[in-house]
């Protein structure tokens, strides 16, 4: 929109004229205390809601004289005024007739507090910290406490500070520009904790006046509003130093990772539909999580977002964890919490895309600033958004300093980076003509390539055991290599072939389960070429996929046996694991970001039992060396048998470090098979350490009667061998007796 202020009476000064007009681009030029004379001083404010101002001098308050009808006052004087300038207003309600006295300081007798430094490291974008320079914080200016803004707008004419402490008037607190960078500065002394602002915006070509949220801000009032609030002056007391210490030597490479993903809102909410917040979704979370047997949490994003159905995806703000669920100390309590009862928690980032809400970061001053201009580069034609430009420094210290900002003020373990595909392949989603090649002649996203490196020797050079993990759903190879040998640096990535492969294996009729068994063993050829993570997500479970219980044949007793094979399959085999929330018990609707998960089914019998047999295989899991170990080398990984696909069974051996081995037994068809053999390494007693058809699950409670003693005929080229009763849809695990 072009905005107009209104002119209450012509001007021959052109500063003057641009300040009313609201177009004044350097404020200091004409608002503040000059020198006008050797022995002469000149101050100048702006008060145009005032009905009489006075200026602190050495002596006393002296009045300012009225210069222009529109609220511009001058003081001459023989000497400077002390610095920083105190000022008394004295305002009168145009109705009422009442009068308000009131003092402050005037923002244009403070020194600007950035450094060349700092400016020059963000436009070259090695600014990892930028969220410590621009956006709001609370900081003390000549003695005086108060707030600094800054914000970067390089084609802005004029960029203003506006709130509910100015009455939203862009004339009121026009920011100074550092001229090379494109960032603009104001501190305003005194301003309070909470309070509203935004940013205004005049490009300098169209004269367009834009109200903008803070790219930086850290917190936001709550949706359908959008203005950020100004920072708490009080900083949170963590008590998790334990838990971050031992996280900076953790092996992860050769530890168990079993992740919960969850969506806050819609885990659990009141009786009433309202959301739990940060501290009540603590305390009914973390025992939950403990009792199942996780290691970590994954939120979907958290960071602030307007809608409540882009489930987080439509970010806008990245420094700003969302007020639908508390305050940032709200949500470092919930993260704090976590940490003392071990459990770690990643974020959800997601830095491929960006909405486009007119009060967010799309054309933030004007032009296309984050974006591409060219939309062939610029616009995402699946969600929607706009797509970042990586080849800008300053969009690159944007965000390499949002992933900074997660782990460092939230002590966060970890971020799962979204839609990772998307940022590599330039032709992504797109048909001949609809995108352009890189300079080589391409598709290969090289700035997105670059940013994600940089991203990934950030985060594990400063943060000692946080991890990075891909959502990236292409062949493209070493996502989890390191960079100095070509890799992007991510810690793992999630094996999309393997959830694919596996799930349209799950949904056939057991009956032709036979002509698709290579999709169990498929994997196995490049199991290792990538350190992955095996999910079942949210993206299974909704948008018509249907919940994960209702992709399993058969009927209902079927459905549930199948479920309990497919948990017993992914946590014995080699990768670390994520299921999203409801999986664990059977919930047999889509899942739907606006209500709370079934809880009620729980007091079904077979819901129960699924949730039972994933507790007891989490537990297990994190309790055996040979199920994690060795999860991203083929030492850790040998089959017992994978051709027997005519009877539908996979038989295989996980090892750990030392040596030591479990035995797993799958059986994917509803046909009991007694007397069936399977090869062992060693001799001895085998110990059943789970049966997914125990009668406690929901099962028939067929099995081996706890133990099995190993015989010396070979079989399968192993050395003794074992004959085994395999449940009908069901998985068994065997350890050998020490």
């Amino acid at each position: 929109m072009i905005l107009k202020y209104p002119l209450p009476a012509a001007s021959h000064d052109p500063l003057q004229s641009a300040l009313l007009d609201a177009r004044l681009h350097d404020p200091l030029a004409y608002l503040g205390v000059h020198k006008v004379a050797a022995d002469a001083y000149r101050a100048r404010v702006f008060q145009p809601h005032a009905h009489a101002v006075w200026i602190k001098t050495a002596q006393d308050f002296e009045p300012m004289a009225c210069i222009h009808a529109g609220g511009i006052y001058e003081w001459r004087g023989l000497e400077s005024p002390p610095m920083p300038l105190r000022l008394r207003i004295e305002t009168q309600h145009s109705t009422m007739q009442s009068k308000q006295v009131y003092e402050v300081y005037d923002a244009y007798s403070f020194s600007l507090q950035m450094t060349e430094h700092d400016l020059y490291l963000f436009n070259e974008g090695k600014l990892n910290q930028a969220y410590r320079m621009l956006g709001a914080h609370r900081v003390r200016n000549a003695g005086v406490e108060g707030v600094r803004f800054a914000v970067w707008a390089p084609n802005a004419e004029r960029v203003s500070v506006v709130g509910d402490f100015n009455r939203w008037d862009g004339r009121m607190h026009p920011m100074c520009v550092h001229h090379s960078s494109g960032v603009w500065e104001l501190f305003i002394p005194e301003l309070p904790s909470g309070a509203l602002y935004k940013f205004e915006i005049r490009n300098r070509h169209s004269g367009e006046v834009l109200l903008k949220t803070d790219p930086y801000a850290t917190r936001f009032e709550l949706r359908p509003h959008t203005a950020a609030l100004t920072p708490a002056n009080h900083a949170y007391r963590w008590s998790d130093a334990a838990w971050m210490e031992q996280r900076a030597g953790w092996d992860w490479l050769h530890a168990p990772l079993n992740i919960l993903e969850i969506h806050p809102g819609s885990w659990k909410r009141h009786p009433d539909g309202r959301f739990y917040n940060y501290r009540e979704i603590a305390q009914h979370l973390i025992p939950y999580v403990l009792e199942m047997g996780y290691t970590h949490l994954e939120l979907l994003p958290v960071s602030e977002h307007p809608l409540d159905e882009s489930w987080g995806y439509q970010t806008t703000g990245y420094f700003a964890v969302t007020s639908r669920y508390g305050s940032p100390d709200d949500f470092k309590y919930f993260v704090d919490a976590c940490h003392q009862a071990r459990i770690g928690v990643i974020l959800d980032w997601v830095p491929g895309h960006f909405p486009l809400d007119a009060f967010a970061l799309a054309r933030f001053d004007g032009t296309a600033l984050y974006e591409h201009e060219d939309p062939r580069l610029g616009y995402h034609q699946d969600w929607g958004t706009y797509i970042f430009n990586y080849g800008r420094n300053e969009v690159k210290s944007f965000l390499l300093s949002s992933a900074h900002f997660w782990l460092a003020e939230f002590h966060l373990d970890g971020l799962r980076v979204d839609a990772v595909a998307s940022m590599l392949y330039l032709d992504y989603s797109r048909k001949e003509g609809e995108w352009l090649p890189n300079p080589f002649g391409g598709r290969e996203n090289l700035d997105a390539i670059a940013f994600l490196r940089e991203l990934n020797i950030m985060v594990h050079d400063e943060f000692p055991g946080a991890l990075t993990l891909a959502e990236e759903s292409t062949a493209w190879p070493a996502v989890s290599r390191p960079t100095y040998l070509g890799g992007l640096g991510f810690s793992m990535k999630w094996n999309m072939g393997w959830m694919h492969d596996t799930l349209v294996y799950m949904q056939q009729d057991p009956i032709y389960r036979r002509y698709h068994h290579d999709q169990l063993t498929f994997s196995q050829l490049y199991a290792y070429t990538e350190n992955f993570v095996l999910p079942f997500s949210h993206d299974e479970v909704v948008h018509g996929k249907g919940a994960l219980i209702n992709k399993m044949p058969g009927d209902d007793w079927q459905k549930f046996a199948n479920l309990r094979l497919l948990f017993t399959y992914q946590l014995t085999y080699p990768g670390k694991k994520l299921n999203f929330m409801g999986n664990e018990f059977g919930q047999s609707r889509e899942w739907n970001v606006g209500r709370e998960l079934d809880w009620p089914l729980l007091a079904n019998k077979v819901n129960a039992g699924v949730q039972a047999a994933l507790k007891d295989l989490n537990h297990l899991y994190k309790d055996t060396p040979a199920l994690y170990q060795l999860d991203f080398s083929g030492e850790g990984f040998s089959w017992v048998d994978c051709h027997d696909s005519d009877q539908s069974i996979i038989s295989y051996m996980r090892k750990s470090g030392d040596g030591r081995f479990i035995i797993v037994a799958l059986n994917f068809t509803p046909v009991p098979r007694e007397n069936y053999r399977i090869g062992v390494p060693e001799k001895g007693i085998y110990l059943e350490r789970f049966n997914s058809d125990s009668f406690y699950y929901g099962g028939s409670n067929m099995g081996n009667a706890g133990h099995l003693s190993a015989s010396s005929e070979s079989w399968m080229g192993l050395p003794y061998s074992l004959v085994i009763t395999l449940p009908p849809l069901a998985g068994v695990i065997f350890s050998l007796q020490d």
